[in-house]
C-alpha cells in the first residue's frame, strides 16, 4: 500500500506522524518536568528541616534558597496543558490507527466467510467507520463554532477552548478520510492494512533456518 501511495498522501502521512510524535514528546517532558520540582521540592524542604534540627546554618540558608528558587517556577498549568496535548493526540493517532490497521476489532464472523460475501463485510465495515466518523467531525464542528461564540478560556491557560475542541472535527475528519482510503485501496487490490504486535520499525525478522516455522 506504502508504494502505491502519492507524494500528497506520503506528506500527509508525516505530518499525522509528526504531530503524534511531537505532542507525545512535549506531553512527557512537561510531566516529567512537573514530577521532577513536585518531588525537588519535598527534597529541599526535608533537608531543610533536617539542617535546622542540626543547627547547619549554612545548608540551612542554602536549602532555603533553593526551595524559593524551585518554588518561583510556577508549574500549576502542566496538567492542564498535558489533557489538552494528549486530547489532541489520541484525535490523530486513532487516525493513524486506522491508516496502519492497529486498532482493535471483533473480526471473527467476517474471517469465517469467504469471497465476495468477506469483501463486502469488510469494506460496509469501513463505510459504517467513515460515515460515523463524518457524524462526529460534523457535530464537533457545529459545537466548535458554539464555543468559539462564547468567548470560553480554560480555567489556568486561559486558551479560547474553541482550539481545544478544534481537535474533534479535525482529527475526525482525517480519521473519515483513513476509512475511505483503506477502503478504496481494500476494493482496488483486496489489501488491507495490517499491524505486527511482534514487528519493531526498521527491523527484519530473519526467516526461520531451513524455512520452517
Amino acid at each position: 500500500m506504502e508504494a502505491s501511495r502519492s507524494k500528497a498522501a506520503r506528506i500527509l502521512d508525516s505530518l499525522e506522524e509528526i504531530i503524534i510524535a511531537t505532542l507525545l514528546a512535549a506531553a512527557t517532558l512537561v510531566i516529567f518536568v512537573a514530577i521532577v520540582q513536585r518531588y525537588g521540592l519535598s527534597g529541599v524542604a526535608s533537608v531543610y528541616r533536617w539542617s535546622r534540627a542540626e543547627d547547619i546554618p549554612w545548608l540551612t540558608s542554602f536549602t532555603r534558597s533553593l526551595f524559593f528558587a524551585i518554588a518561583y517556577v510556577r508549574l500549576t498549568w502542566a496538567q492542564e496543558l498535558c489533557i489538552f496535548m494528549i486530547v489532541w493526540m489520541a484525535k490523530f493517532g486513532a487516525a493513524y490507527g486506522v491508516r496502519t490497521g492497529i486498532h482493535v476489532g471483533v473480526d471473527i464472523l467476517v474471517e469465517r466467510l469467504t469471497g465476495e460475501w468477506k469483501r463486502a463485510m469488510i469494506v460496509a465495515g469501513l463505510l459504517a467507520g467513515a460515515l460515523f466518523t463524518v457524524i462526529v467531525g460534523t457535530l464537533g464542528a457545529h459545537l466548535v463554532w458554539h464555543i468559539a461564540s462564547t468567548g470560553q478560556t480554560s480555567a489556568v491557560l486561559e486558551v479560547p477552548m474553541w482550539i481545544v475542541y478544534l481537535a474533534v472535527p479535525l482529527g475526525s475528519y482525517l480519521m473519515c478520510f483513513r476509512f475511505l482510503e483503506v477502503a478504496w485501496h481494500f476494493w482496488q487490490t483486496g489489501e488491507r492494512p495490517h499491524h505486527d504486535p511482534g514487528a519493531v520499525e526498521g527491523i527484519e525478522t530473519p526467516p526461520p533456518a531451513g524455512g520452517e516455522r
